[in-house]
């Protein structure tokens, strides 16, 4: 007779297996089962309940045995500040539900903010500056908001109203005063009256500078408060995202400390992926990179900091987006170059020769190609495998771009949603009807071999990786317009994008983004299932909670 084996490690650890009516694993070698078994915070094994048997003693928990699992969505381009702009007005044009879950009802004139700025001045201290976020003019037949407007918000409280881009911003004549903005400053993105004064819209982060000196950049800032990190959280989990990026972070000493703590506490409910902003280190590669390596001592488990942004240009409904010939539609001049073109060349080349891994912000197809260029040049003088340095938004790309880019080994990042919220405008006024039909072009993408995400670029727009690839597959805009039906894709091929796919772009599908076994156990759970349901009720698909790393959280109000 032989003794029995003593139990090793592995057959000590408890074993959880989850039932549910089906789980979508985004595993194209086995696409579906209804059992998940985890151990360790990972993912042990995957199919039915007999396959999972020989794991040995487990816990059944059937909680989801009438719902459906997904992976835990990936947002490959968001800002933690989704969560902390909700300290300030919400005054955008489209309704939008809060972490609490509260709906906030759009706005459809100025009066309107106005009248919101008004009672949100209300609560606050007398010196306080009163701050708004999401205002867009575009949806306002060419009228633009000025000092006027605001002005009879509060003559003398400052005010300052950040628009839906981040790209721009209007202030008042007390936040003019202070910031020292006045007829003869000479800085690019001023927007003027007939008489040379300053209007009040300031366009691009040089215009934008002095406002944001003195009040502290707290559209930055509040993504990394802890109050903010819990909103955001919140949010997270209304959309079922279990990861989501950063992507503008400044590596700052308090903040960083504070998303390293409150991300490592078992229950947060998202892993975290910034990237350091370049523009906040001047044109320094070597200075952002050492506080880069400084910084990555804080990664653990749901931290994980190692990437970069650059910014190149501006925002199409803005019209600081760089544009190729013929330009804008209406006539606009041609966009605001975020970095020089004669720079990129040398940041592309640094960063990429530290080994890091770029993220570029590109909107119109004039950046896209410089960027493509640098990128083009930078592989030429240091061959690098697996890069995966990513075009993010890069929504006017052309085929021929997206070919480069694939020869090159690059990735996109196309900003789906902008097909429902600005889809109209761009039709009409931005690039008019043939460019427009070709934006944020997924199809072409893949056509043309990139591997490609999409995104909602929160809080430019709300976070919500199942609207957002409603928007893809669907190319919907708010007014009821297909815009471009050969730029849809597949419900499977949108699903992929906000799982894998993005996951890819941020060098993690080796962690996140299927239900494979070793993986992270990040669970989305879902009342009705997405490749059953009409492509048209993609978006509607309730969210009932999330699983991090084997940990069932359930949505609970802010």
């Amino acid at each position: 007779m032989h003794d029995a084996p003593h139990p090793g490690p592995a057959q000590a650890a408890r074993t959880t297996i989850f039932a549910a009516r089906a789980i979508l694993t985004m595993n194209p070698a086995q696409p579906r089962a209804t059992h998940v078994a985890v151990r360790d915070g990972r993912i042990l094994g995957v199919g039915s309940r007999e396959d999972l048997a020989g794991w040995g003693p487990a816990e059944l928990d059937e909680r989801y045995a009438d719902h459906v699992l997904m992976p835990g969505l990936v947002e490959g381009h968001c800002h933690l500040p989704e969560g902390g702009m909700w300290q300030f007005a919400y005054v955008g044009y489209y309704d939008r539900r809060g972490p609490d879950g509260r709906v906030w009802p759009g706005l459809k004139s100025f009066a309107a903010v106005a009248a919101r700025l008004r009672e949100f001045a209300a609560g606050l201290a007398p010196e306080q500056t009163l701050i708004g976020w999401g205002f867009d003019p575009i949806f306002f037949g060419g009228q633009r908001m000025s000092v006027r407007d605001l002005d009879a918000v509060s003559a003398e409280r400052p005010v300052v109203v950040m628009h839906a881009s981040m790209h721009l911003m209007n202030v008042n004549t007390p936040m003019l005063a202070r910031a020292g903005i006045d007829r003869d400053t000479d800085i690019e993105g001023i927007s003027r009256f007939a008489d040379g004064q300053p209007s009040g819209e300031l366009c691009e982060f040089a215009a934008m500078f002095p406002v944001m000196r003195l009040i502290g950049n707290p559209f930055r800032t509040v993504g990394l408060s802890e109050n903010g990190l819990r909103m955001f959280g919140k949010v997270a989990q209304w959309a079922g995202v279990t990861t989501a990026t950063d992507l503008v972070n400044e590596l700052g000493d308090e903040g960083l400390a504070t998303l390293a703590r409150v991300t490592a506490e078992p229950d947060y409910p998202v892993r975290i992926v910034p990237a350091a902003s370049a523009l906040t280190y001047a044109g320094d590669p070597a200075a952002c990179l050492a506080k880069l390596r400084e910084a990555g001592r804080l990664n653990h488990g749901k931290l994980r900091l190692g990437m970069v942004k650059l910014v190149v240009d501006g925002s199409i409904q803005g019209f600081t987006a760089r544009v190729r010939w013929p330009g804008y539609y209406n006539g606009a001049p041609n966009g605001i170059w975020v970095i020089a073109p004669g720079e990129l060349d040398g940041l592309v080349q640094a960063y990429h020769e530290a080994g890091a891994q770029l993220h570029i912000h590109t909107n119109g197809d004039e950046a896209t190609e410089l960027a493509i260029d640098a990128i083009d040049r930078a592989l030429r003088r240091s061959p690098r495998r697996d890069h995966r340095h990513t075009l993010q938004h890069c929504q006017m790309a052309d085929a021929a771009q997206f070919r480069r880019m694939a020869s090159l080994g690059m990735c996109v990042n196309l900003f789906a949603n902008h097909i429902f919220y600005w889809g109209d405008a761009h039709h009409a006024l931005t690039m008019g009807p043939d460019r427009a039909n070709r934006m944020d072009a997924c199809a072409s993408a893949a056509r043309a071999g990139v591997p490609f995400a999409i995104h909602s670029d929160a809080p430019i727009t709300p976070l919500g990786p199942l609207f957002t690839a409603w928007c893809a597959v669907n190319r919907q805009t708010a007014s009821g317009r297909v815009l471009g039906e050969s730029e849809r894709i597949s419900v499977e091929a949108a699903l992929h994008a906000i799982t894998l796919g993005a996951a890819y772009t941020l060098h993690m599908d080796h962690l996140v983004g299927s239900i494979e076994v070793g993986k992270h156990a990040d669970f989305c759970v879902l009342r009705d299932d997405p490749q059953e349901v009409p492509p048209q009720r993609l978006k509607d698909i309730e969210v009932l909670g999330t699983v991090i790393g084997g940990r069932p959280l359930a949505l609970q109000a802010a």
